[in-house]
């Protein structure tokens, strides 16, 4: 239970890493529903938007490199070159993406119609994301794990004190005469956001200045193509991941009415956001587990270890799924301050469980990443996104955001689904499918029956949650004594 003890550790404090600055950062979504930042969805839909566009650039410009880097650090004794040959790969495309982005942003802001003062911001982040990428992937593969939440605890921090700054605070301070009026823009707040966001990449990238003073810029050729035939179908995958993701909210600007479409997407983005617990928690477990697979991969019946993982997510998932779904409506108001962005609350119990599903999907993509057949992530990753487009694109003018959450769901299932059936063909894993179907279908069932059937009393989803805790903890009580003890 060694290995397991040290798993929890690393995930635990990736979970601080990640967690606790999306938990901060819930600060953003009441500030920007707020009356005195942006009372209207349809202002907070631009921002949404924008940061779909965010999500899926971030991919193209890591073009799998992160999995690459990850797989041939613990695969390659040189491990010095691999560092320099991803960090100098990232470099040159990173800035090459910036120089086409520069002299481009008219023609993209017309394209995607979108101001251009906020691509020229957007270019410019996307630029100091894609040069921390190696050097927090080296945190992890080093199992630096304090490190990595230092600083990234430190940029949430910095984006959030900006933001609060420059959305409350200035525009009181620019009353009196002098720095701060002249700092003071009027109906400017969505450009304050981004330039937020902008100061605290840059301050993350001055954190990581040691990291690029002491690398051994080596490059190989031969290693950069074996990293790129492992890394391309990953970032297919990931293409086809933002599309799952975020690239409904773009798909609603265009197929819905000028009218209605950025409010829509501002009330779906806020609701959505109830969702990021699961979303926390899977993101945390993935963080924690992906160093674990690779380094343990050779260990003696690691198949057993993977089951056993999964297990505990499963169970730990159902409750979170469950007790977001129960506390939603007593979450909503703490969350979303605008009573105008609750109408697409219905989207809630969807969401959480389309992220429950996706988490699963990445505990069970273990044997393609273990067995180098990234190529098959892709396949499954690319039908996800085939499905999330058909279903947005067909439903979209009838049901607006529910056909986009409901879209989202059928695909991580599906993809959750295609990931087992391959797995035990090419890397058999023995998995506990009865007590893991056990807690997925009594967690859903209970969301399900609780938020859409007795949402109004508060008492039932309440038994549901105590009854459901009851039994985990009833079947789980020997692999926990064994965790705490090992």
């Amino acid at each position: 239970m060694s290995a397991f003890k040290t798993l929890f550790k690393q995930t635990f404090i990736y979970g601080l890493a990640t967690v606790l600055p999306r938990m901060l950062s819930f600060l953003l979504v009441p500030l920007y529903t707020s009356e005195q930042v942006l009372p209207n969805p349809a202002e907070y839909g631009k921002v949404s938007v924008i940061f779909s566009y965010f999500v899926l650039f971030n991919v193209l410009l890591a073009y799998g490199m992160e999995t690459a880097f990850f797989r041939f650090f613990n695969k390659q004794d040189d491990k010095e070159t691999v560092v320099g040959t991803a960090s100098i790969s990232l470099i040159l495309s990173s800035f090459g993406f910036f120089t086409l982005g520069f002299l481009l942003q008219d023609q993209i802001a017309h394209l995607i119609d979108i101001d251009v003062r906020y691509i020229n911001l957007v270019v410019w982040i996307l630029l100091l994301d894609a040069l921390v990428i190696i050097p927090f992937a080296w945190l992890r593969a080093n199992e630096k794990p304090s490190h990595y939440a230092i600083i990234k605890l430190l940029n949430v921090a910095i984006n959030i004190g900006l933001n609060l700054f420059f959305l409350l605070a200035l525009k009181h301070l620019a009353q009196n005469q002098g720095f701060f009026q002249n700092l003071y823009r009027p109906n400017f707040e969505i450009s304050y956001i981004f330039i937020a966001n902008l100061v605290a990449s840059a301050s993350t990238v001055l954190f990581f200045i040691p990291f690029y003073i002491t690398l051994k810029y080596r490059f190989s050729m031969l290693l950069w193509k074996q990293m790129m035939v492992y890394a391309v179908p990953v970032l297919i995958a990931g293409i086809a991941f933002s599309i799952n993701e975020t690239f409904d909210r773009i798909l609603l600007k265009e197929l819905l009415p000028d009218d209605v479409a950025e409010n829509d997407i501002g009330m779906y983005s806020a609701c959505y956001k109830l969702a990021l617990f699961m979303t926390l928690f899977a993101t945390a477990y993935r963080l924690g587990i992906e160093p674990y697979f690779f380094s343990h991969a050779k260990a003696k019946n690691p198949q057993k270890n993977y089951a056993n993982i999964l297990e505990f997510f499963v169970a730990f998932g159902s409750i979170i799924l469950l007790a977001v779904v129960v506390f939603a409506d007593f979450i909503k108001p703490l969350i979303i301050r605008s009573e105008a962005y609750w109408e697409a609350m219905w989207v809630v119990p969807i969401i959480l469980i389309a992220n429950f599903c996706l988490g699963i999907y990445h505990n069970l993509s273990v044997w393609y990443k273990i067995t180098d057949r990234t190529k098959f992530g892709a396949y499954i990753s690319v039908i996800g996104a085939i499905i999330t487009l058909v279903i947005n694109l067909v439903f979209i003018k009838y049901y607006s955001y529910k056909a986009s959450a409901v879209a989202t769901l059928v695909a991580y299932a599906v993809m959750m689904a295609l990931s087992y059936y391959f797995g035990r063909r090419y890397y058999p894993i023995p998995y506990n499918l009865k007590k893991i179907g056990f807690y997925m279908l009594s967690s859903i069932s209970f969301s399900v029956v609780s938020f859409y059937y007795y949402r109004d009393n508060f008492i039932v989803g309440l038994v549901m949650l105590i009854v459901f805790l009851g039994l985990v903890i009833m079947l789980e009580k020997n692999q926990l004594k064994q965790v705490l003890k090992g």
